[in-house]
């Protein structure tokens, strides 16, 4: 098959495509026929060699997809050849084919084309994870989303205003309408606004229930600021500063948590349960027309350095996909 290989790490020309073998599906993993994959930061991070990904004899990045199950292990109960699926993986899926263990899959929903669907695992799982499994977002309450214009923020707008909750959201003037759009209640504008001055505002003084943040560093303070009490911050990034002065008597009167989170690192029992319940809870609202995967952008396979470029711009808003099975 052919896949992206990372050899060395660096700037995005590192990035080849080359022939490897096919990977061998164990008794309870399926063999999927990769349709198309998709950007995160983490990849960019790998590719830097600053985020490794799971032991493999090629480094192929990658970790999320859509496609068709191509085969089976003996064990495998769940799906038949030539279901639609998608999923994430700890890596791997910039490549025509990937095997993967049955109940991390999920089904395509109706509403979704194939070729789309590779835009809805990583953000739509980090997102439901963060802020509502983690956060407790529920109808009525507040959350704040920095960077709202990306893929989990974009799928977070969605998950909050599909479940009757309020959000605020951080993002360049030039890509405040789409944030509206999608559902936004409050857009600030990072540059030039108080973040947590615009949450005080919208909340009447009370702050957010859920803070969902990718920067760290500067944006810390703010954001217990903004909480409510009993509020929770959720790390799910760090693309500010990787350190900062914390003043814990802050936590003690709102009676706040922080709380630090990945996917990629967990068991994977942890990320069966989460994508067992994403299925449960998630997966009917695209078919009701509450959610649907936001799309920036889309490139073949062969100019993946290219869409790696693009990302990097910080221009996009929603997902860039790759087409993998055009690469032939």
């Amino acid at each position: 098959m052919r896949a992206v290989v990372l050899t060395s790490y660096g700037e995005p020309d590192v990035l080849t495509l080359q022939d490897v073998p096919d990977p061998r599906p164990g008794p309870n993993e399926v063999l999927v026929e990769v349709e198309t994959t998709a950007l995160n930061r983490a990849d960019l991070l790998q590719r830097r060699g600053l985020y490794p990904g799971p032991a493999m004899e090629y480094e192929i990045p990658g970790m999320e997809f859509s496609g068709r199950v191509a085969a089976m292990g003996e064990s495998v109960t769940a799906w038949a050849e030539g279901d639609a699926v998608m999923g994430i993986v700890g890596g791997g899926a910039y490549a025509e084919r990937l095997a993967i263990h049955e109940r991390q899959l999920l089904p395509v929903p109706r509403a979704i084309t194939l070729a789309d669907a590779a835009a809805i695992p990583e953000v739509f799982l980090t997102a439901f994870d963060a802020m509502v499994v983690q956060g407790g977002l529920t109808s009525g309450r507040w959350a704040l989303v920095h960077a709202g214009a990306s893929g989990v923020g974009t799928a977070a707008i969605q998950i909050a205003k599909a479940i009757g909750a309020r959000i605020a959201v951080t993002a360049s003037a030039a890509k405040h309408d789409r944030c509206i759009e999608l559902g936004a209640d409050r857009v600030i504008d990072y540059r030039s606004e108080s973040f947590a001055a615009v949450v005080a505002e919208a909340t009447g003084g009370l702050g957010v229930d859920v803070v969902i943040d990718v920067i760290g560093g500067e944006y810390t303070i703010d954001n217990i600021k903004s909480l409510r009490t009993g509020g929770r911050l959720i790390q799910v990034g760090v693309m500010g500063r990787q350190t900062v002065e914390l003043p814990l008597g802050m936590l003690l009167p709102k009676r706040a948590s922080i709380i630090g989170t990945v996917l990629r690192a967990r068991p994977i029992e942890e990320k069966i349960a989460l994508t067992q319940q994403v299925r449960a809870e998630l997966l009917p609202l695209f078919d009701q027309g509450l959610l649907a995967p936001v799309i920036d952008s889309r490139y073949p396979l062969a100019e993946i350095a290219d869409a790696h470029r693009y990302m990097e711009t910080n221009a996009n808003v929603g997902k860039i996909l790759v087409d993998v099975a055009a690469a032939v």
